[in-house]
């Protein structure tokens, strides 16, 4: 899901997503990652590293197909908040979105420029729900604040080895002009194996201005885990 929640891989614990993605905008725009690459580290039971980089496809109506490298993203998440008899988790997950060597953003493939996130995360469990709120506030690099999210998602444990989600996503982009999307999305996490998920998302665009809006977006990938000792979760 794009709302990012407390949980950490757990000591020493890695957790890999390889993953497939797609957005179609109704100004005819089609961008797809193939593939995106997560690369999360725990260290210690609380601390996350996080590496991610996507190879870029996008083509436009009528216009040739572009390729390319996005932008890399890198970020430390700190769970500095754990109640575990209210079952309420605090974290904050600081990102550094920079741009790779190569010709993306004269492509069209990326934007220029360093940013810089910084959003807080709060889950909440409330019977059989599991309640996720994150918000938090993009910087441009030489120009102050770029802009915002805010996600709200909600998740329950359907079977043993099934979870199903749903969230509601904005983003705000102040530069060139003050702009914003809203999407919401269905999706969720099933265990194939043991360290071994399947995840899926799919959604479609309902605020901001119509040509930017996603007539429909999609998320599949598979996450590899491992476990040296119990996850912090």
């Amino acid at each position: 899901m794009q709302t990012d929640d407390p949980g950490t891989p757990g000591n020493n614990n890695w957790e890999i997503n390889v993953a497939y993605t797609l957005e179609r905008t109704n100004d005819f725009e089609n961008v797809y990652g193939v593939p995106i690459l997560d690369i999360n580290y725990g260290v210690g039971p609380r601390i996350q590293l996080k590496y991610q980089v996507s190879y870029l496809f996008q083509s436009n109506y009528g216009g040739p197909l572009e390729t390319g490298l996005g932008k890399s993203l890198a970020g430390v998440k700190w769970r500095f908040y754990q109640n575990d008899k209210y079952k309420l988790n605090i974290s904050t997950y600081p990102q550094l979105e920079f741009n790779n060597p190569n010709d993306s953003v004269k492509r069209g493939l990326a934007d220029a420029g360093t940013r810089f996130l910084l959003p807080f995360e709060v889950t909440k469990e409330i019977g059989p729900l599991e309640l996720n709120v994150e918000v938090g506030t993009w910087f441009l690099n030489g120009s102050g604040v770029d802009g915002h999210v805010f996600g709200f998602a909600m998740g329950h444990q359907t079977t043993k080895k099934l979870e199903l989600l749903a969230e509601i996503y904005k983003l705000t982009d102040r530069y060139p002009g003050t702009e914003f999307t809203t999407d919401y999305g269905f999706g969720g996490r099933y265990e194939l194996r043991k360290g071994m998920l399947f995840i899926f998302e799919g959604g479609h665009g309902f605020g901001g201005p119509e040509a930017e809006q996603p007539n429909f977006f999609g998320y599949f990938g598979v996450q590899f885990q491992t476990d040296h000792g119990k996850a912090a979760d």
